[in-house]
């Protein structure tokens, strides 16, 4: 990583030091097959002693599975394929970078970067690239793998350094997922499993999905202003100015007929959300769930789909009009060619399924989520402390089970009934969840985006490793998890309600 930063404060001696131990440990492929076999000689430990862990929400009796088995030897080779082909994040990445990497290859991203977003006043890039990532949770899981590389390339067109705009664009949709003005799948998903935990103790309590619906407005300027601040202040100047090889494509000349092309990629995108608007306002519109709604819905389960084709559509037009695509057989050679760049990717994901699959299937993640719980339960708070402490543990815990929906799942019906019992509401406990989750995701070496995202970044920086992402992701981190705590404090103790009438105390 270029430096020419030569400030050595606490900070950024901290950062500095992370990066270097960081950036000694084993190749990630080479990492995460490690991580594989400490769960399987770990599993087999807890075997040993007879460790089990009741599941909270079916009360089960589970017992801590060893991989060394029989048994576990059996589900090491059955499942090592279905691992891998099934592990959702493979399908959603390569799936967008079909469509993002045709637009890409055409010519079409670059032109649109060059003559919309750099039009913005210098001053607010940052904020607006933030802000972009945050709002792009609507298109869930897709924003981490769309926003980050098209932020670099926004930093890279100004002359800024490209690592710094891969970085905010990777935080704030990491972030995002509790920061939206539009209701989003992510609401909806988690509201039914806090319902369900809730109805434990009064079975006609619900919580809807716009029960965080005004934290979450808030959180998104809030959110928007400390991570442009932190990009701005502090990550950027400790990286310096970026002294890098040119970006192949980056500066490529401009085609004479790329303005036409993009004028008609535009109204070929307009074109193309209008047939799916239309779609989806018919009477009984197979795109709406049974009672005609939009969250949750089949077009949110199928948003990957519909953007995937959206961009395959703008890149096509843009792609015919300027004659780079002359035949069908130039859809499918572009296409491949960002298949290229993914093929680092695809080899680090088998590793990271197989370990990922493994600390699943011998029950240890069930194991630490619970016994954890009850240990945050034994320190006996019961004011705003113990929602602190709350948020705490979970943060942490976003480094074993990195899944939301299922690390949410394993925690509500722990902690929903018992801080029900204290008085609170459902929905104001989700929102502690949320923050918590949200705020580490960034970080954990776990997250399946990270991977993806850090092959963006040795595309700026070959010598770039987990060392180097941790410390660029850590001071977003830790400022987004105290800025939402601030804001958690300053709602509960203004009055001010989470969503319609959502208040902390039931």
């Amino acid at each position: 990583m270029e430096n020419t930063n030569k400030k050595t404060g606490i900070a950024q001696k901290f950062l500095n030091g992370i990066e270097r131990v960081g950036n000694k440990l084993p190749d990630p492929f080479i990492l995460f097959v490690g991580l594989a076999v400490i769960v399987v000689i770990v599993s087999a430990i807890f075997h040993m002693f007879g460790a089990t862990v009741t599941h909270p929400g079916t009360g089960e009796e589970l017992p801590v599975k060893s991989l060394a088995s029989g048994e576990g030897l059996q589900y090491i080779l059955t499942s090592m394929l279905d691992n891998f082909t099934g592990f959702a994040p493979l399908g959603l990445v390569l799936a967008m970078m079909l469509g993002i990497g045709l637009a890409e290859k055409v010519g079409m991203l670059d032109f649109a970067i060059k003559k919309t977003i750099l039009k913005s006043p210098p001053a607010l890039i940052t904020y607006t690239v933030v802000f972009v990532g945050i709002m792009g949770n609507i298109a869930s899981d897709a924003a981490m793998v769309l926003v980050p590389p098209l932020a670099a390339m926004v930093f890279y067109k100004i002359g800024r350094n490209p690592i710094a705009g891969l970085a905010a664009g990777y935080a704030a949709a990491g972030a995002g997922f509790t920061a939206n003005l539009l209701i989003a799948g992510t609401d909806a998903l988690l509201a039914g499993i806090t319902t369900e935990a809730a109805q434990i103790i009064d079975e006609s309590f619900v919580v809807t999905p716009v029960d965080n619906w005004y934290f979450n407005i808030v959180s998104v300027f809030l959110l928007t202003l400390v991570g442009g601040l932190v990009t701005n202040k502090f990550v950027e100047p400790r990286l310096g100015k970026y002294k890098g090889e040119e970006v192949e494509g980056a500066v490529e000349e401009e085609h004479p007929k790329a303005g036409k092309a993009f004028r008609n990629s535009i109204i070929a995108g307009v074109i193309y959300w209008a047939l799916v608007l239309t779609v989806i306002f018919l009477p009984d519109s197979p795109l709406r769930n049974d009672e005609g709604g939009i969250v949750p819905s089949p077009f949110l389960d199928g948003i990957v789909p519909i953007i995937l084709f959206f961009f395959i559509t703008i890149g096509t037009t843009y792609g015919i009009t300027v004659e780079k695509i002359k035949s069908s057989k130039d859809i499918g050679k572009y296409m491949a060619e960002s298949m290229k760049d993914m093929s680092s990717y695809i080899v680090l994901i088998f590793a990271i399924s197989q370990f990922i699959s493994y600390f699943s299937w011998s029950n240890i993640a069930t194991w630490v989520a619970v016994n954890g719980a009850d240990l945050l339960k034994d320190l006996s708070f019961t004011g705003i402390e113990l929602i602190i402490a709350y948020i705490i543990f979970t943060a942490l815990m976003n480094f074993l089970i990195t899944s939301g929906s299922a690390k949410w799942a394993l925690e509500a019906p722990v902690f929903v009934p018992m801080f029900m019992q204290l008085g609170y509401h459902p929905a104001f406990t989700q929102v502690a969840y949320r923050v918590a989750d949200s705020s580490t995701n960034i970080v954990t070496p776990l997250m399946p985006y990270m991977v993806i995202t850090l092959s963006f970044m040795q595309k700026y920086d070959k010598k770039a490793g987990i060392g180097t992402f941790i410390s660029l992701m850590l001071p977003y981190s830790i400022c987004f998890l105290l800025t939402w705590i601030v804001l958690i404090l300053l709602f509960v103790f203004l009055g001010i309600p989470f969503g319609p009438g959502i208040h902390p105390y039931l």
